[in-house]
């Protein structure tokens, strides 16, 4: 983020409306307190340097950032810049930075992926249960068993099926043919 220079009113004429806004003010401002050792600024020094007359407008523009976290007051009248000084960002933050960027490239990849397995089973799914060929639907049983519904189709020929029922784990299975046979 850059700020832009502003250039001072000529002397002996009045500031126009827009040399007196508050958004000109938080550029010079800000621009102050960049250039203030270690970033630490006071207040009244500030107001008289910029020429305020209120010092008011320098309260609002210093409760703003404190607000968003760019400075922090130390004492009353004394306010220090939390921000990164104009392309000063330490090597361990742009380290940080590309780590985090590879993280995001990782995860969106694996993201990716899990929505073409979605995907995949979705349509499988969608398969199984509009097939008639291979449909089988599981339903719960008044009693909580399970009870399968498998439809089979042929127009060729007759179909065999031979079912194994087991009413509990320890029971013998019962294997019986359907239809039944002749």
């Amino acid at each position: 983020m850059e700020l832009e220079t502003i250039a001072e009113p000529p002397a002996g004429t009045p500031p126009s409306r827009h040399e007196k806004s508050l958004g000109l003010l938080t550029i010079k401002f800000v621009n102050l307190l960049q250039e203030a050792k270690d970033g630490v600024l006071d207040l009244k020094v500030a107001a008289d340097s910029l020429a305020v007359r209120q010092k008011r407008r320098i309260y609002d523009i210093t409760n703003v950032l404190e607000g968003v976290g760019l400075i922090e007051k130390k004492t009353k009248n004394i306010i220090q810049w939390r921000g990164e000084n104009m392309g000063s960002q330490s090597e361990e933050v742009l380290e940080q930075v590309e780590i985090l960027k590879a993280q995001i490239s990782g995860l969106e990849a694996q993201e990716r992926e899990l929505d073409d397995r979605k995907a995949w089973l979705d349509q499988s799914i969608k398969h199984l249960c509009h097939d008639p060929v291979t449909s089988a639907y599981p339903s719960e049983a008044s009693s909580g068993q399970k009870r399968y519904q498998v439809t089979l189709r042929s127009q060729t020929a007759p179909i065999q099926v031979l079912l194994i029922n087991r009413e509990t784990p320890s029971s013998r299975p019962v294997v019986f043919s359907v239809p039944p046979g002749d």
